[in-house]
């Protein structure tokens, strides 16, 4: 018997079943907006391990599960064995024999892969070191209803390297779209993280506006991502340059959408005049979590689902 799936990576789900994901997510917003009962996770239980605490992350799941049947179930890993040493490996034998799906939030991804080995039931990438996939799923669905087709578009991903832009590297190979990437020195991309090695879709620019000039998406993050607070006033130095402002919108394409995956700091990597202006989707892309990550759960536990 074939073991459970997994969403760990974006590349974990082939380019078709990430479009199927899209077409689901269109039907269950659809259905959500209308006030209709959809109930296919009844009676499941999905167990969000959470080591990095969320606003987002945590709403959008359990909600999420709720609005799909089910029932979801909050451990932090400070009140519970996983916080006092017991083995990663130990607690997924445990935790999976109890539940049906599992999301976990943390630090380096070997550790949400080594829970998935031991594992008797899917498991999703809240959030790691090194990978955001289901922010990515809601940045190219919101992305997608807005303009249509990503295919063939360029991304400008302004400031840090984080595991958010990570993640849209390797959206761009999957969706055959272009990155430009512009970062401080001293905060590159890290080649074998993001896997770029003979990536034809991804450019760096030393300049962030060269990297936003005719984009058809611009992108950001804080500056200090979960666990680099003591760089904090080193970053704010350092990464002075990279706000994305009105000139470099101005840069971008007309129909240029600026996204940021939350919480923001106006005045730091974003000026208020951008994520409150007009070409702002950041609130449809916030909700969008919750609805792509129904249409994640449901597959990953019933397969495609024709209805």
């Amino acid at each position: 018997m074939a073991g459970p799936r997994h969403f760990l990576q974006l590349k974990d789900l082939a380019r078709d079943e990430l479009a199927y994901l899209f077409d689901r997510t269109r039907t269950i917003k659809a259905r959500f907006k209308a006030y209709q009962r959809y109930w296919p996770l009844q009676d499941r239980t999905l167990v969000m391990i959470f080591e990095k605490a969320s606003t987002r992350t945590r709403l959008s799941f359990e909600a999420g599960m709720h609005q799909l049947g089910g029932s979801a179930i909050y451990l932090n890993t400070r009140d519970s064995q996983l916080g006092r040493g017991e083995p990663v490996e130990d607690a997924a034998q445990v935790i999976s024999r109890m539940s049906d799906i599992v999301m976990i939030r943390t630090f380096e991804q070997e550790i949400i892969e080594r829970f998935a080995g031991h594992s008797r039931v899917p498991v999703i990438n809240g959030l790691t070191n090194e990978y955001h996939p289901c922010q990515i799923l809601a940045d190219i669905f919101t992305y997608i209803e807005h303009r249509g087709a990503i295919q063939g578009r360029t991304v400008a991903w302004i400031g840090d390297s984080n595991n958010v832009c990570n993640t849209w590297l390797q959206a761009a190979e999957i969706f055959d779209f272009k990155v430009h990437v512009s970062t401080p020195p001293g905060y590159e991309v890290e080649a074998e993280r993001a896997g770029i090695h003979g990536n034809s879709h991804f450019r760096e620019f030393a300049d962030p506006m060269d990297a936003t000039r005719d984009a058809d998406l611009v992108t950001t993050d804080v500056w200090t991502s979960m666990g680099f607070e003591a760089e904090n006033e080193e970053r704010m130095r350092d990464f002075a340059d990279w706000q994305v402002d009105a000139d470099m919108m101005r840069v971008a394409r007309p129909e240029a959408v600026f996204m940021h995956c939350l919480p923001a700091h106006r005045g730091e990597e974003v000026s208020a005049e951008v994520i409150d202006g007009a070409q702002s989707v950041v609130w449809d892309e916030a909700e969008n979590r919750l609805h792509v990550q129904k249409a994640l759960m449901e597959f990953l536990l019933l397969g495609r689902v024709n209805d």
